[in-house]
């Protein structure tokens, strides 16, 4: 909760949350969800261990703002993406976690 507080004091300063934030994944989403200047990404764990409310926010109040990570050489960008594909993440939203939303957080072409 204390990133609540920066990313309000700091609006123009971009914030990204590493790891799935546990155990504070609730407060993680929430300061995400408020914050426009706040970021999830998704490194340093298995998704096959993400919590449901990740899986839920991340299709769909967070689709636009929530990373791809594998945390390399621990979890290996192959391990990482086979998990990630046995996730319930929507077509339409597995692009975004995995590059778009990255290119735009960077202001890059994607």
């Amino acid at each position: 909760m204390l990133l609540d507080e920066v990313a309000a004091t700091f609006p123009d300063l971009t914030i990204v949350m590493a790891h799935p934030s546990f155990p504070w994944q609730d407060e993680a989403l929430a300061v995400a969800t408020h914050k426009e200047n706040v970021w999830i990404d998704l490194s340093g764990w298995s998704p096959k261990y993400f919590p449901p409310n990740l899986v839920r926010y991340a299709n769909s109040l967070l689709q636009d703002k929530v990373l791809f990570g594998s945390d390399f050489p621990v979890i290996t960008p192959d391990r990482w993406l086979a998990d990630f594909e046995r996730l319930d993440i929507k077509p339409e939203v597995q692009p975004k976690i995995l590059k778009r939303n990255a290119c735009r957080l960077l202001g890059l072409a994607g």
